[in-house]
């Protein structure tokens, strides 16, 4: 059964999407006005193409949007979320791969242009690499003398309250790559992105340690679900 033959609701009735005007369906209203005339929902649902019995596709996009807390949330998930009746093994696989290339295109844009110039775009990959994860990670965005970035670095990973993280190592991943500048993230997994004192006092020994070298620390950054909170912003640096 396809999704246009599941019930799906139109101005407060439950109908067919079939029979919806060709004006208002999801499909239709893409090839006329393009993809940013529709909703979240709609978008994931022209992905989905199928419901289940009882839920179009449409519903089953609403479902997963509620369950990640709307789209940014799915877009930040490290894996589709189970137990949504209708989304099988093969809608999760394309549908986690569709996340994935949106990852990657994000770090595409990094690598562009300078960090400097597109701070919006580092928060984005940095909400989408490390937001949702369930353990804390540490990374370093290393970058070239014109602050664009050489590569994303994963350089630590932890448990849900606490990562080891050497200077020493941090000082040679930078030197590895000839960078000339670093950004640091790690994320809260308990979706506060406070700053503590021991995050204060890493970003410090970091700082010096990097200066050594004459590798500037442009930024540490905290990334907690949506949150993305810039100790160069709060004057931490």
């Amino acid at each position: 059964m396809n999704g246009g033959g599941i019930l799906g609701e139109f101005n407060g009735i439950r109908m067919k999407i079939a029979d919806w005007p060709a004006a208002e369906r999801p499909r239709e209203r893409l090839l006329a006005h393009g993809p940013a005339a529709l909703s979240d929902a709609e978008l994931i649902a022209l992905f989905l193409r199928t419901g289940v019995r009882g839920k179009s596709a449409l519903d089953l996009a609403r479902d997963l949007l509620a369950r990640c807390g709307g789209l940014s949330g799915l877009l930040a998930a490290d894996r589709v979320p189970a137990g949504i009746k209708g989304l099988g093994p093969a809608k999760k696989a394309e549908l986690g791969a569709v996340l994935e290339l949106a990852k990657r295109s994000l770090g595409e844009q990094l690598r562009a242009s300078s960090v400097l110039g597109s701070p919006a775009a580092v928060r984005d990959y940095l909400r989408l690499a490390i937001g949702s994860l369930e353990h804390e990670v540490f990374l370093a965005l290393l970058l070239d003398s014109q602050h664009r970035v050489l590569k994303p670095l994963e350089l630590f990973r932890g448990t849900l309250t606490q990562t080891s993280v050497y200077p020493r190592e941090v000082v040679k991943a930078a030197l590895a790559a000839n960078a000339a500048a670093v950004i640091f993230a790690h994320n809260h997994p308990s979706g506060v992105a406070q700053p503590s004192r021991a995050d204060e006092l890493l970003t410090r020994q970091l700082k010096e340690a990097l200066a050594l070298v004459e590798i500037k620390v442009l930024d540490h950054f905290i990334v907690a679900g949506n949150q993305c909170l810039s100790f160069a912003e709060r004057g931490l640096l």
